[in-house]
C-alpha cells in the first residue's frame, strides 16, 4: 500500500523526543512522494516541521487508532514498533492501573511499587481452569497455562522472570508458586506446598538486601522446580542458585544495606536465647553500618526474624541448628569489627586481648592465639620449603573479608542444600514446572567481573527466547499452511562466541589465572591481540588500556579488567579455613567444611563481587578418584559457564514461559512511568525483538467468522455468501489490492502490519459516512419542525391580534347600546316599582290563605298514611307468627322420622363395614355419585348466574327509580321551605319599616355627634391596630418558627428513631444469618473432617486387609456395608479411576509407600491401646454398676430397664457377630479349596466379596458410631403403663456414667467392626464390581498386605482372647436379663396396683441381696462401707424427689382422663337419648366382638425387625428418583418410612424406632455419597429429607405444629416417644444435601455462564470483534459446542421442573434459586471484572438483555418473590455503569448514587477497564475516576476486589404441613414392598 494512501492529512505519527522519548504528531497536509518535510502539529497543539532523513526517506511510524490502544496483547496492534509498544504500556498502566500485559508469548509485568488487590485466593480461583487468552493478563494466567500443558502434553514447563533489580521478579516468581501451591494442592499429609512457600521467606532472609533501586532486591538468581505426581499434585521441590553476591557480606554501597538476616539478628539482640550472640545495634557493626541506612520503611526486622524461624521449623531446621546458624552469622558480624595495628609497611598485628575477635572466637570455639596469628601471617609452599610470611594491614583486612565472605557463602550453601532435603520429594516425581528468578542485563558506569556474568548469561536465555518465538511462528505458519519463508531475526550466537568460546574471553582469563605472574592488564593485552579489529562485537575504548566493549544484544557494554583475575580465581587463605576446621564444639561448622575437598562447590568465595552458585547437576556422572582436587581448582568462571550450560539443558527440556518485569522508575514511586527507563529495559528483555519478529511476518491474524463480524460492515448484500470463507477472500481482494498483504489459511486470515489499521481506517469511514448520512436526515428533519413550528406560531399571533381589533370595535358598539339600555330601563323601573308595590302586596295576602289550607290537607293525608302502615305490619306480623310455628312443628317431625331412619340405615351400615364387599361397592358407586354431584353443580352454578345477572339488572331498576322519586320528594320539601321563609320575610320587613321610621328621626339626630366620636375613635383605632399588626406578625413568625422545630425535631426523632429500629432489625437479622451461616459452615466443615476420618480409616483397612503371597487369609476386618455417616470424600472414585487404570496387573509388586505404611501401622497400635484402655473402663464401669444396685430402691423400673437394653444390645452384637463368623468361614472354604484362576478373577464370586469387604470397612465403622450416637443421646426407660407418654431422651440415674462410657466406647465399637466381615448372604455376591474396575486396586494392595498381616496375627490372637471374655460377660448379663424379662412379664399381667407392688418387693428384695452383698465386701473397711451407705442415702433422696415428680404427673393424667372419660359419657348418654324405647327391644341382642380401636386402619405401616435392611434397600439405596418422581406422589419414601416410625411409636418398641430412623438416615448419607453427583438424586433426597422431618414435627403432638391439623391427622400423633432429637439431626442431614445440592448445580451451571452470559452475542451485531493477537479468546460467536444463554435456562428449567416434580417445598425451591441466581451473578461479574475485552457499551447492553431474560424466567416461575433478583443487582449495576455517560461530575453522582451494590474497588475496575469497541466510544479520563475515588473515600465497604462465588446463602426448613391423610396412602409394587402391610 503507497504511503500517500496512510500519510494523510489528520493521520498521526510518532516522532523522536529527547525527554519523552516519543512524542504524538498530527499530519496538517497529505504527503506526496518527494516530500522531505512534513507538516505536524503536536497534541499539545504546537506546530512543526518534520525534516525526512535525506539517505533512507524514513517516514515516521504511524500510531495505532485508538481503538487498538490500551490492548491484553501488544501483537494485537496494527503497527508493532517501538512507539506503539511503549504507549500501550503506558496507556494501560497509568491510565487502567493494569500492570500486566501480554507481547506474544511473553507475559511484561510493570512494578506497580503498590500493593494491589489481585493476588487473592479469589483471582486464583477464577484463573483457575480459564484459557490463557480469555482473561486478561496475569501472573496466575501464565502459571495456569504451565500447569494446563503440563498435564496436557505430559511436558515439563519452566516460568522464566527476569529484569532488573526491583523490577518485581522475586514477587512474581513467588506468586507462580503460591498458585501452584494453591491449585494443585499436596499430595500427601506433608503440606509440601506449605514448605514450598515457606522457602520464601529464609532465602529472602539470606539472599535478599535493599539496594538504590530495591527495598527486597534479591542478591542471587535461582531455578526452583516444583514436583508433581501422576494427579499433577505437589509433591517436592528443588532449588538451584546462580550468584550469590558475597561481596554485600563485606561492603554495601551508599543507601544500601547488607542481607537482611543481619539487621533481623540486631533487632532481635534483646531475646533471651540471642544473649549468648552479644549483638547489638547494628550501627555497631562494620558489616552492617557501611550504608548508612539500617531501617527500611515499613518493615519491621523482629517481626521478621519471627517469621524466618518459623519457616525455618517448618522446613524441619532443628532449634538447635537455628542457633548455629545464627551463631555463625554473629561470628561474620564480629569478625567484621576486627582491626589491625601496623607494625611497618609489610606486617601487622590484632590487639592483644581484642573483644570483637575473643567474641569470634568464642562463638566459632576456635583458639584466640591461632585466629589472630593467621589472620596477620600468610603461608607460602615452595618446591622445597615452607614459609610463614607477615602480611600488611591491608592484605590482612582483605583476608578477613575474604574468610567473611567465605564463612557465608558456605552457610548459604548449606542452609539452600537443607531446604533441599525438606522439599525433596518421597514418591516418584512424574513431571515439574520450573520457576527461574534470574537477573536481567545490566550496566553500570563502572562494570567489572559480576555485570560480565550477569549479561554472559542473559545472552545465554535470550538466545533460547529467539529460538522458542522462532519456532512457534514456524509451527503457525506450518499449521495454517501458510507459505513459510525465513524470517531474519538476530542470533547472538557470535557474541556467545565470542564469550564462551575457545579462545574467547572466558577462555582466555582462565588461561591467565594460570601464569605465574598473571595480571589484569597482561589479560587485557592478550583480548586485543586476539579480538581487536576481528571481531565486529569486540571493542576498545579510545582512552583506555584497562577495559573492553562487548556489543550485546541489549546495548553496548563497558569492562573494566581491574580484579577480573582476582574474582577468577577466588582465593582464601588456607590456613584460617584450617583453625575453623579445628572447633571441636561447634559441629554445624565442621559441617560447612567437612567436604569442602570433594565437592564441586560452585559458591566458593571471591574477596569481592558476586559469584556463581549451583548445586550437582541432575543427573551427575560419577567422579573419578582422583577427580576431586582438580574440580576444586577450577575457576569461577569455568563453574559458572558449566552450570549455566546446565540450566540451558534443564530449559531446553521443558516448554519455556516467560515473564518480562519492567521498572517503571527509579524513585520506586507508585504508578509513574519514565518512558527512558521503560524502552531501555524493553530493548534488553526481548520484548521488542518479540515485536520486530512478530513484524516480519504476519502479525495479524483473525479467523474467518471474527474477519466476517468485524468488517460486515464494508460488504453489500450480494457480496454476503454462505460460505464465510470465501466471501471474506472477495471482499479482501476488493480492499486490499495487494496480494503480498495477507494469506489466507485453514482457519485464519494472516495481515502484514499495518494492514489491520487501514481496514480499521475503512471501516471509520464507512461508519462515518453512514452516521453523517444519519446526522443530515435528523437536523433536516429537525429544521423543518423548527420552520413548522415557527410558522404555527406567527399564524397564531396573528390570528390573536386581529380579534384583539375586532373585539375592541364590538366593546364600542356594545357600550353605545347598552348607554340606551340603561336609559331606557330606567324610566321603566320607576314605573314598575310602583306598580309592583301593589302586586307583591295582593300575591302576599293570597299566599298565605292558600298555604294555610294546603298545610291543613297535608296533614290529614299523613295521619290516614300513617295508620295503613301500622295495620300492614301488625297483620304480617301475626301471619309469620303463625307460619313459623307451624314450619318448626313440619321439620321437627321430619326430623324424628329421618332420625329414626338414619339409626336404623347406620346399623346396617355398622353390619356392612365390616365385610370387604362393601367397600367395593361404595367404591364402584362412588364415580358415578361424584360426576352426578358435579353435573348437579355446573347446573347450579349456570343458575346462580342467570339469577346473579336478573337481580342485578332489579337492582339497577330499583335504585334509578329510588333516585328519581327522592330528587321529587327534595325539589317539593324545598319550594314548600322557600314558600315559608318568604311568608315570614314579608311580615317581618313591615314592622322594621315601622320601626326604622321611627327611629330614623333620633338616628340623623344623633349621626353627627356619632361622626365625630367615630372620626376620633377611627383614629386611635387605626393606630392601636398597626401596632397590634407588629406584634401579631412578629408573634406569627416566633410561632410558626416554633411550629417548625418542633415538627422538625419530632420528624428527626421519629426518622432517627425508625432508622434506629429499622437498622437494629436488619443487624439482627444479619446476626440470625451470619449464626445460620457459621452453624452450617461448621457442620460442613465436620462432615468434610468426618469424610477425611472415614478415608483415611478406608485406606487402612485396605492396607490391613491384603493377604501374604502363598496362602489366603480370611478378610476378618472388614464388616457388613450399611451405613455411611458421610456424603462425599476428598479424593472421589471418579478422579481414583484414572490411576487405577493406568496401573497393569503386571505391576504387582510395586513398592509400599512406607510413611502410609508407618502411619497405619501407628494407628494400628493407637487402636489396641484405646481398645486396652476401653476394656479397663468398662471393668471400672461395671464394679461402679455393681455397687450402685444397692442405691436403686426408689425407682427399680428404670434400672431394670437400662439392664435389660444393655443386654439386649449386647445379645445383638454377640448374634451379629456369630453371623458374621459363619459367613467369614464360608468364604474362607471358598478361597481354600478353589484355586483356579476364574476364582480370582474380576468378577468372580470370591472376589467381588473380597471387593465388597474392601469398600465396606467405613460404613461398619460409621454403624458402630452412630450407634454409639444414639446410645449417648438416647436412654430409653420402661415407666408404668398408667403414664401415656415416654420420651426417648430422659434423663436416666447413671447418664453421665452411661455418656463416658459410650465416648470411649465409640473407637472400641469401630476397631471390633474392623474384626467383623461383610454381612451380606452369598447370593448377594453377584451385585458387587459388575464392571471389574476396583481388580487393580485390590492387586496392589496385596504387598501392603503380606507384610501387614504378621503384625496383624498375634494382635487377632490377643483380641480373640478378650472377645471371649467379653462373650462370659455378655453372657451373665443374658440370664440377668432373662430374668428381669420374666419378671416383667409377670408384673404386667397383674392389675396396675398390684404391678407396682410386685414390682416394688422385687425390688426391695434385690436392694437388700445387694445390700447385704457390700456389708460382706465392706466388713473389713468400715470407712468405705460408710461412705457407701452415705452415697445410697443421697440416691434414695434423689429417687423419692423423682418419684414424687412422677405422682404429680400421674395425678394430672388421671384428672385429665376423667374429663375425657365424662365428656365420653355425655355423648354416649345422648346418643342413646335419640334411640326409641321400640328400637331398642327390637334389636336382636346377641354378642359382638367389638375391636379395638389401634386395629382399625390409621395410616401406619407394620413390618418384621428382620425385612428393616430390605425396607431400606428398596425404597432408599435401590429407588430410582425418576420413576418415583413421574409416577407416583412426590414424598411417598418419606410418608411410607414415617408410617413404619408410628407403628413402632404404637407398639412402644423404642429399638425400632431407633433402629429405623439410624438405618433411614445412613442409607441416605449412602445413596447420596454413592450418586452425589446426580442433580437428580440429591434433589430427590432432600424432598424427601424436608418431608420426613415435616411429618416428624406435624404429628409430633406439639400444640405449635398441630394447629395446621385436621382433627383425624391428630389422631395420627406419635403416643410413646418424643423425636425431637430426631429431628435435629435430620435437619442437619438436610442442611449437608441441600450444600451438596448447590455443589452439584454449581459444577453443572459453572462452564455456562461465562459463554452464556458474557462470550455469546444473544443480540447478534451490537458488538464487534476486536483483533486479539497472538493468545486467542473464546469466540462470541456461537458454535455447536458453545453454550448460549438459552442453554442457561435450558438448565434453570431442568432443576425447576426436577424440584418441582419430587415436591420440593416451595420455600425451599426460592432459596435454591436465589442461589443459582447468585453463583450466576458472582461468576458473570468476576469474571467481567477480570477481563478488559468484556468492559464496553455493547456488552453492558448484552448483559443487560441477558438479566432480563433471567428475570422473565423468574415471573413465568412465579419466583419474583425469592429474593434471586436481588442477587443480580451488583451485574446489572455493572451493566449500567457500562453503559451510562461518564464525563462531568454530574455523571460522577449518578454512577455513586446509582451503584451502591458494587464496592469502591469494582466500580474503579470497571472504569479502568472500559474499552472502546469502536472509535465513536470514548475512553473515561482518569480525572473522572479520581472524582469518583473522592466521592467513594467515605463509603464503608470490602476492599475485596471479586465476589465469593463460593458462598452459600443459610438455608432455612420453613414448616410446611401436608394435607394428604396418611390412611389414603397406597403402597405401589413396583417398590417391592410386599412385606410391610397396613394397620
Amino acid at each position: 500500500m503507497a504511503a500517500s494512501e496512510l500519510y494523510t492529512k489528520y493521520a498521526r505519527v510518532w516522532i523522536p523526543d529527547p525527554e519523552e522519548v516519543w512524542k504524538s504528531a498530527e499530519l496538517l497536509k497529505d504527503y506526496k512522494p518527494g516530500d522531505k518535510v512534513l507538516q505536524l502539529r503536536l497534541e499539545e497543539g504546537k506546530e512543526l516541521e518534520y525534516c525526512l532523513d535525506a539517505k533512507t526517506k524514513e517516514l515516521p511510524p504511524l500510531r495505532n487508532p485508538d481503538i487498538l490502544v490500551g490492548e491484553n496483547d501488544l501483537t494485537a496492534l496494527s503497527y508493532l514498533h517501538e512507539p506503539a509498544v511503549l504507549h500501550n504500556l503506558k496507556v494501560r498502566f497509568i491510565d487502567s492501573k493494569l500492570i500486566y500485559t501480554y507481547c506474544g508469548i511473553v507475559l511484561v509485568a510493570i512494578n506497580p511499587y503498590e500493593q494491589l488487590p489481585i493476588y487473592g485466593e479469589d483471582i486464583i480461583n477464577a484463573y483457575s481452569g480459564q484459557n490463557m487468552g480469555d482473561m486478561d493478563p496475569h501472573i496466575f494466567a501464565v502459571a495456569e497455562e504451565a500447569y494446563k500443558q503440563m498435564a496436557r502434553d505430559e511436558r515439563n514447563q519452566s516460568i522464566i522472570v527476569s529484569g532488573e533489580s526491583g523490577a518485581g521478579k522475586t514477587v512474581s516468581a513467588k506468586y507462580a508458586m503460591r498458585y501452584f501451591a494453591t491449585v494443585s494442592g499436596s499430595a500427601s499429609e506433608a503440606n509440601v506446598e506449605e514448605k514450598v512457600l515457606a522457602s520464601n521467606p529464609i532465602m529472602e532472609s539470606i539472599g535478599n538486601a535493599k539496594t538504590t533501586r530495591n527495598d527486597n532486591s534479591s542478591r542471587f538468581g535461582k531455578y526452583i522446580e516444583i514436583g508433581f505426581d501422576k494427579r499433577y499434585r505437589i509433591i517436592g521441590a528443588n532449588m538451584r542458585t546462580y550468584l550469590l553476591e558475597k561481596s554485600r557480606v563485606v561492603f554495601q554501597a551508599e543507601e544500601e544495606r547488607n542481607y537482611h538476616i543481619f539487621y533481623q539478628l540486631c533487632a532481635s539482640a534483646a531475646l533471651p536465647e540471642f544473649k549468648t550472640l552479644r549483638l547489638g545495634n547494628a550501627n555497631y557493626f562494620h558489616y552492617t553500618k557501611q550504608g548508612g541506612s539500617p531501617v527500611i520503611d515499613g518493615v519491621d526486622d523482629a517481626k521478621e526474624m519471627v517469621n524466618t524461624r518459623q519457616a525455618c521449623t517448618l522446613l524441619g531446621i532443628s532449634d538447635s541448628y537455628q542457633m548455629g546458624i545464627f551463631r555463625i552469622l554473629a561470628g561474620i558480624l564480629h569478625l567484621g569489627n576486627v582491626e589491625f595495628a601496623s607494625r611497618d609497611s609489610d606486617s601487622c598485628t590484632v590487639p592483644p586481648k581484642h573483644e570483637p575477635l575473643t567474641i569470634f572466637c568464642d562463638l566459632m570455639g576456635v583458639e584466640y592465639e591461632e585466629m589472630a596469628h593467621w589472620l596477620c601471617h600468610r603461608k607460602l609452599a615452595t618446591a622445597t620449603e615452607t614459609y610463614i610470611k607477615p602480611i600488611s594491614k591491608l592484605h590482612a583486612i582483605n583476608a578477613r573479608d575474604a574468610l567473611a565472605k567465605h564463612i557465608y557463602a558456605n552457610l548459604f550453601n548449606w542452609i539452600v542444600d537443607h531446604v533441599n532435603k525438606a522439599l525433596h520429594a518421597t514418591v516418584k516425581q512424574h513431571s515439574f514446572i520450573g520457576v527461574l528468578d534470574i537477573y536481567g542485563f545490566e550496566t553500570f558506569e563502572i562494570n567489572s567481573f559480576e555485570q560480565f556474568c550477569i549479561n554472559y548469561a542473559n545472552e545465554k536465555l535470550q538466545q533460547q527466547f529467539n529460538m522458542h518465538v522462532f519456532k512457534l511462528e514456524q509451527e503457525e505458519y506450518m499449521k495454517e499452511q501458510i507459505p513459510w519463508t525465513l524470517i531474519d531475526f538476530y542470533d547472538n550466537q557470535p557474541c556467545i562466541n565470542l564469550i564462551e568460546a575457545k579462545m574467547g574471553v572466558l577462555d582466555l582469563l582462565d588461561e591467565e589465572c594460570k601464569m605465574p605472574k598473571g595480571s589484569d592488564d597482561s589479560w587485557a593485552q592478550k583480548l586485543y591481540n586476539t579480538h581487536l579489529n576481528k571481531c565486529a562485537l569486540f571493542e576498545k575504548p579510545r582512552m583506555s588500556n584497562k577495559a573492553f566493549i562487548i556489543k550485546h544484544f541489549a546495548d553496548k557494554v563497558e569492562y573494566q579488567c581491574e580484579g577480573f583475575l582476582e574474582k577468577n580465581k577466588d582465593t582464601v587463605y588456607e590456613e584460617q579455613i584450617k583453625v575453623l576446621k579445628s572447633s571441636k564444639k561447634f559441629k554445624l561448622l565442621l559441617e560447612l567444611f567437612q567436604d569442602e575437598e570433594k565437592v564441586l562447590s560452585p559458591t566458593s568465595a571471591t574477596p569481592s563481587g558476586r559469584v556463581p552458585l549451583t548445586r550437582m547437576p541432575v543427573k551427575p556422572a560419577k567422579a573419578r578418584p582422583g577427580q576431586a582436587s582438580k574440580e576444586h581448582k577450577k575457576t569461577v568462571g569455568h563453574q559458572f559457564r558449566n552450570s549455566l550450560h546446565l540450566l540451558m539443558e534443564t530449559l531446553n527440556a521443558t516448554t519455556p514461559h516467560y515473564v518480562r518485569c519492567i521498572k517503571p522508575n527509579d524513585f520506586k514511586f507508585p504508578f509513574t512511568f519514565d518512558e527512558k527507563r521503560a524502552v531501555q529495559q524493553l530493548r534488553a528483555c526481548g520484548v521488542l525483538e518479540t515485536i520486530r519478529i512478530s513484524a516480519a511476518g504476519f502479525p495479524s491474524r483473525w479467523t474467518y467468522q471474527e474477519f466476517f463480524s468485524r468488517y460486515r460492515v464494508l460488504m453489500k448484500q450480494k457480496d454476503v455468501l454462505g460460505d464465510r470463507k470465501q466471501t471474506c477472500k472477495n471482499v479482501l481482494e476488493k480492499l486490499i489490492q495487494d496480494k503480498d498483504k495477507y494469506q489466507f489459511g485453514k482457519t485464519k486470515i494472516f495481515f502484514r502490519a499495518g494492514q489491520v489499521a487501514y481496514l480499521e481506517k475503512i471501516r471509520a469511514d464507512k461508519l462515518r459516512a453512514a452516521c453523517i448520512r444519519i446526522q443530515k436526515t435528523i437536523r433536516g428533519w429537525l429544521m423543518r419542525k423548527k420552520y413548522m413550528r415557527m410558522r404555527k406560531a406567527a399564524i397564531t399571533i396573528q390570528r390573536h391580534v386581529r380579534g384583539y381589533q375586532a373585539r375592541c370595535y364590538a366593546t364600542f358598539l356594545r357600550r353605545t347600546r347598552a348607554a340606551i339600555t340603561i336609559q331606557k330601563f330606567q324610566r321603566m323601573y320607576v314605573v314598575r316599582k310602583r306598580y309592583q308595590g301593589m302586586r307583591d302586596a295582593t300575591i302576599a295576602l293570597q299566599a298565605l290563605l292558600r298555604g294555610y289550607m294546603v298545610r291543613n290537607k297535608y296533614q290529614m293525608m299523613l295521619r290516614e298514611h300513617k295508620c295503613v302502615v301500622l295495620q300492614k305490619h301488625v297483620r304480617g306480623w301475626l301471619a309469620r307468627r303463625r307460619y313459623g310455628r307451624t314450619l318448626r312443628a313440619i321439620v321437627y317431625l321430619q326430623c324424628c322420622y329421618r332420625r329414626m331412619m338414619a339409626k336404623r340405615e347406620l346399623k346396617k351400615l355398622k353390619i356392612e363395614a365390616r365385610s370387604v364387599e362393601r367397600y367395593k361397592k361404595l367404591h364402584i358407586g362412588l364415580e358415578n355419585k361424584i360426576m352426578q354431584l358435579q353435573r348437579k353443580i355446573d347446573e347450579q352454578n349456570k343458575e346462580y348466574k342467570s339469577l346473579l345477572e336478573k337481580m342485578t339488572s332489579l337492582e339497577l331498576t330499583y335504585s334509578t327509580e329510588t333516585e328519581k322519586l327522592r330528587s321529587d320528594v327534595e325539589r317539593l320539601r324545598m319550594s314548600e321551605e322557600e314558600a315559608r321563609n318568604a311568608t315570614n320575610r314579608v311580615l317581618s320587613l313591615q314592622e322594621e319599616i315601622a320601626k326604622l321610621r321611627k327611629e330614623l328621626h333620633h338616628t340623623q339626630a344623633e349621626k353627627k355627634s356619632i361622626e365625630e366620636w367615630a372620626d376620633k375613635y377611627k383614629h386611635e383605632t387605626e393606630q392601636l391596630v398597626s401596632e397590634l399588626k407588629e406584634q401579631n406578625s412578629l408573634l406569627k413568625t416566633e410561632k410558626e418558627e416554633l411550629n417548625r422545630r418542633i415538627h422538625d425535631q419530632a420528624r428527626e426523632i421519629t426518622e432517627s428513631m425508625e432508622k434506629k429500629l429499622v437498622e437494629e432489625t436488619k443487624q439482627l437479622e444479619l446476626d440470625l444469618n451470619d449464626e445460620r451461616l457459621r452453624y452450617q459452615n461448621l457442620l460442613n466443615e465436620f462432615s468434610r473432617l468426618e469424610e477425611r476420618y472415614d478415608d483415611l480409616k478406608d485406606e487402612m483397612n485396605l492396607m490391613v486387609s491384603i493377604p501374604k503371597p502363598g496362602h489366603k487369609r480370611t478378610d476378618s476386618t472388614h464388616s457388613s456395608n450399611e451405613s455411611e455417616y458421610t456424603f462425599s470424600s476428598e479424593i472421589t472414585e471418579a478422579e481414583d479411576l484414572p490411576l487405577r487404570m493406568e496401573q497393569e496387573p503386571s505391576e504387582k509388586k510395586a513398592a509400599l509407600d512406607m510413611s502410609l505404611f508407618l502411619k497405619l501401622q501407628k494407628r494400628v497400635s493407637e487402636l489396641e491401646q484405646e481398645k486396652q484402655s476401653l476394656q479397663d473402663e468398662l471393668d471400672r464401669k461395671e464394679e461402679q454398676a455393681l455397687r450402685a444396685k444397692a442405691k436403686e430402691e426408689e425407682r427399680p423400673p428404670i434400672r431394670g430397664a437400662e439392664l435389660e437394653y444393655e443386654s439386649l444390645k449386647r445379645q445383638e452384637l454377640e448374634s451379629e457377630n456369630k453371623k458374621l463368623k459363619n459367613e467369614l468361614n464360608e468364604l474362607q472354604k471358598a478361597l481354600t479349596e478353589t484355586r483356579a484362576p476364574e476364582v480370582t478373577a474380576p468378577g468372580a464370586p470370591a472376589y467381588r466379596v473380597l471387593l465388597d469387604q474392601l469398600t465396606s470397612v467405613s460404613e461398619e465403622l460409621e454403624v458402630r458410631k452412630e450407634e454409639v450416637l444414639i446410645l449417648r443421646s438416647q436412654l430409653v426407660s420402661q415407666k408404668e403403663a398408667i403414664q401415656p407418654k415416654h420420651t426417648m431422651t430422659d434423663a436416666t440415674i447413671l447418664l453421665e456414667d452411661v455418656q463416658k462410657m459410650k465416648d470411649k466406647g465409640e473407637i472400641a465399637q469401630a476397631y471390633i467392626g474392623l474384626k467383623e466381615t461383610n454381612r451380606q448372604s452369598p447370593q448377594d455376591y453377584h451385585m458387587l464390581n459388575e464392571d471389574g474396575e476396583l481388580w487393580l486396586a485390590y492387586e496392589g494392595l496385596k504387598q501392603a498386605n503380606r507384610l501387614l498381616e504378621s503384625q496383624l496375627q498375634s494382635q487377632k490372637k490377643s483380641h480373640e482372647n478378650e472377645l471371649e471374655s467379653l462373650r462370659g460377660e455378655i453372657q451373665s448379663l443374658k440370664e440377668e436379663n432373662n430374668r428381669q424379662q420374666q419378671l416383667l412379664a409377670q408384673n404386667l399381667q397383674l392389675p396396675p396396683e398390684a404391678r407396682i407392688e410386685a414390682s416394688l418387693q422385687h425390688e426391695i428384695t434385690r436392694l437388700t441381696n445387694e445390700n447385704l452383698f457390700y456389708e460382706e465386701l465392706y466388713a473389713d473397711d468400715p470407712k468405705k462401707y460408710q461412705l457407701y451407705r452415705i452415697s445410697l442415702y443421697k440416691r434414695m433422696i434423689d429417687l423419692m424427689e423423682q418419684l414424687e415428680k412422677q405422682d404429680k404427673t400421674v395425678r394430672k393424667l388421671k384428672k385429665q382422663l376423667k374429663v375425657f372419660a365424662k365428656k365420653i359419657g355425655e355423648l354416649e348418654v345422648g346418643q342413646m337419648e335419640n334411640i326409641s324405647p321400640g328400637q331398642i327391644i327390637d334389636e336382636p341382642i346377641r354378642p359382638v366382638n367389638i375391636p379395638r380401636k389401634e386395629k382399625d386402619f390409621q395410616g401406619m405401616l407394620e413390618y418384621k425387625k428382620e425385612d428393616e435392611q430390605k425396607l431400606v434397600k428398596n425404597l432408599i439405596l435401590e429407588l430410582k428418583p425418576r420413576g418415583v418422581a413421574v409416577n407416583l406422589i412426590p414424598g411417598l419414601p418419606a410418608y411410607i418410612l414415617f408410617m413404619c416410625v408410628r407403628h413402632a411409636d404404637y407398639l412402644n418398641d423404642d429399638q425400632k424406632v431407633r433402629s429405623l430412623l439410624t438405618s433411614t438416615i445412613n442409607g441416605i448419607k449412602k445413596v447420596l455419597k454413592k450418586r452425589g453427583d446426580d442433580f437428580e438424586t440429591v434433589s430427590f433426597w432432600l424432598s424427601n429429607t424436608c418431608r420426613f422431618l415435616h411429618c416428624l414435627k406435624q404429628y409430633s403432638g406439639e400444640e405449635g405444629f398441630m394447629k395446621h391439623n385436621t382433627p383425624r391427622q391428630n389422631e395420627h400423633c406419635l403416643t410413646n416417644f418424643d423425636l425431637a432429637e430426631y429431628r435435629q439431626v435430620l435437619s442437619d442431614l438436610a442442611i449437608q444435601i441441600y450444600q451438596q445440592l448447590v455443589r452439584v448445580l454449581e459444577n453443572i451451571l459453572q462452564p455456562m455462564i461465562v459463554s452464556g452470559m458474557l462470550e455469546h452475542e444473544t443480540i447478534q451485531g451490537v458488538s464487534g470483534v476486536k483483533p486479539t493477537g497472538l493468545r486467542k479468546r473464546t469466540s462470541s460467536i456461537a458454535d455447536e459446542g458453545t453454550y448460549t444463554l438459552d442453554s442457561i435456562i435450558r438448565q434453570l428449567n431442568s432443576f425447576h421442573s426436577v424440584m418441582c416434580q419430587h415436591g420440593m417445598d416451595p420455600e425451599l425451591i426460592k432459596q435454591v434459586v436465589k442461589q443459582m441466581f447468585y453463583i450466576i451473578g458472582a461468576v458473570t461479574l468476576n469474571n467481567l471484572l477480570l477481563r478488559k475485552d468484556m468492559c464496553s457499551w455493547s456488552k453492558g447492553m448484552q448483559i443487560r438483555y441477558n438479566v432480563s431474560q433471567l428475570e422473565e424466567w423468574l415471573r413465568d416461575k412465579n419466583l419474583m418473590n425469592s429474593g434471586a433478583k436481588e442477587t443480580l443487582e451488583p451485574l446489572i449495576q455493572a451493566a449500567q455503569l457500562l453503559q451510562v455517560k461518564k464525563k462531568t461530575d454530574e455523571d460522577a453522582e449518578a454512577i455513586c448514587s446509582m451503584c451502591n451494590a458494587l464496592t469502591t474497588a469494582q466500580i474503579v475496575k470497571v472504569l479502568n477497564l472500559y474499552t472502546p469497541v469502536n472509535e465513536f466510544e470514548e475512553r473515561v479520563l482518569v480525572s473522572f475516576i479520581r472524582t469518583i475515588q473522592v466521592r467513594l473515600r467515605d463509603r464503608k465497604d470490602s476492599p475485596q476486589l471479586l465476589m465469593d462465588a463460593k458462598h452459600i446463602f443459610p438455608v432455612t426448613f420453613p414448616f410446611n404441613p401436608s394435607s394428604l391423610a396418611l390412611e389414603t396412602i397406597q403402597i405401589p409394587a413396583s417398590l417391592g414392598l410386599g412385606f410391610i402391610s397396613r394397620v
